[in-house]
């Protein structure tokens, strides 16, 4: 019979913190932290530093160099797949659902017009095959847009054809990123890409993903709402636990049970994987917190691009700040505090921009 497990918030704040490899014993490396983390979100936007590198920076220290992730994904120990940076193993895990594409029993509506959209763009699909068979890796300018059905919607992917269908071949497994030319990706076929290691089974890769996030995460629930990025929830893997406070069941990982905690102060990036999933931040940590790029200037409590602050176990704030290369600066307009720190938090969270002015080799400027 399998243990429920009673845990203070104390208990799953430090769970879910070093699950996220953010208490004092630093990971050893890029590919194991990597490996660890399961995935490293890719972003546009990079208003202190693109969010693969903070995410890296938070947990390495400034002795991370960009170069490494750079020289890992040109060397392809790591892959970048649907926007998301993941050791080249993991692919294995994702190529049965890529054969099985667009799933499996009854489709849903999404699912069926995606479906039929490739149907009747498929002498695009495969002008853009052969083109990349040809000369391939290209960017995405120098492949065919020749679909007899532009892809429809009300968003911004509205008639980029090339764009969507690179997207639903690469969930295809035909296609994959082979590098990029600044920040335009290279594409090529997935066959010269991927590792040609042996596809594990449908149901047993779910399963062993389900494993692996619930490690990455220390905590988490067994179904929460969808995430278009990567799930937030594990299924049945783990053990159930209870949170005292907090409505419902979770899920934990054993591994992270019954272990000394020693914690740090760390600046996170907004896509951190601490914070992605809000609800469980503010039910674990209290922490209220969302990304204001989008919202008018007049309209955020906290800034463009603000930066979670951790303490230890808990989420007590968030930075407002911004790169700017141009003037060799980094500005800092306001320390957000959630509740009033006192002089020794003042001290680690001003020691951390000073690291990170020092790691982006910018002068800092704290107007806060």
């Amino acid at each position: 019979m399998t243990t429920l497990h009673w845990l203070s918030t104390t208990d799953a704040r430090r769970i879910a913190v070093r699950a996220q490899l953010l208490d004092a014993e630093r990971p050893a490396g890029l590919l194991d932290l990597v490996r660890r983390l399961t995935f490293l979100q890719l972003d546009p936007i990079a208003a202190v530093a693109p969010s693969a590198d903070l995410v890296l920076w938070s947990r390495l220290g400034s002795s991370y160099s960009p170069t490494e992730l750079r020289k890992a994904l040109a060397e392809r120990s790591l892959i970048e797949l649907q926007a998301l940076i993941r050791p080249a193993d993991d692919l294995a895990l994702y190529r049965a659902d890529m054969a099985e594409w667009p799933g499996r029993g009854e489709l849903r509506g999404w699912q069926v017009e995606r479906r039929d959209w490739i149907a009747a763009n498929d002498a695009c699909r495969r002008d853009i095959l052969t083109r990349l068979k040809a000369s391939g890796p290209l960017p995405m300018r120098e492949l065919p847009d020749t679909c007899a059905v532009p892809w429809g919607s009300t968003g911004w992917t509205n008639d980029r054809n090339v764009e969507k269908m690179l997207d639903l071949m690469v969930a295809r497994g035909e296609v994959a990123v082979a590098g990029r030319q600044g920040t335009e990706r290279l594409w090529d076929l997935a066959s010269r890409v991927y590792p040609d290691d042996p596809v594990v089974p449908l149901e047993e890769a779910a399963r062993t993903r389900n494993e692996r996030r619930l490690a990455a995460l220390g905590i988490a629930r067994a179904r929460t709402a969808k995430s278009p990025v990567e799930p937030w929830d594990v299924g049945e893997v783990g053990e159930p636990a209870v949170v005292d406070g907090v409505k419902g069941g979770w899920r934990v990982d054993p591994a992270q049970l019954d272990r000394r905690f020693s914690g740090r102060t760390a600046l996170l990036s907004p896509f951190d994987r601490l914070v992605h999933d809000r609800k469980r931040a503010l039910e674990l940590f209290g922490f209220d917190y969302q990304l204001e790029m989008y919202k008018p200037a007049d309209k955020r409590r906290w800034g463009y691009y603000a930066l979670p602050v951790l303490h230890r176990d808990r989420l007590i704030g968030k930075v407002d700040a911004t790169a700017n290369r141009k003037d060799g600066v980094l500005r800092v307009d306001a320390i957000h505090e959630d509740e009033p720190f006192n002089k020794s938090t003042t001290a680690a969270v001003g020691r951390e921009l000073k690291d990170l002015a020092r790691w982006l080799q910018l002068d800092l400027i704290v107007r806060a």
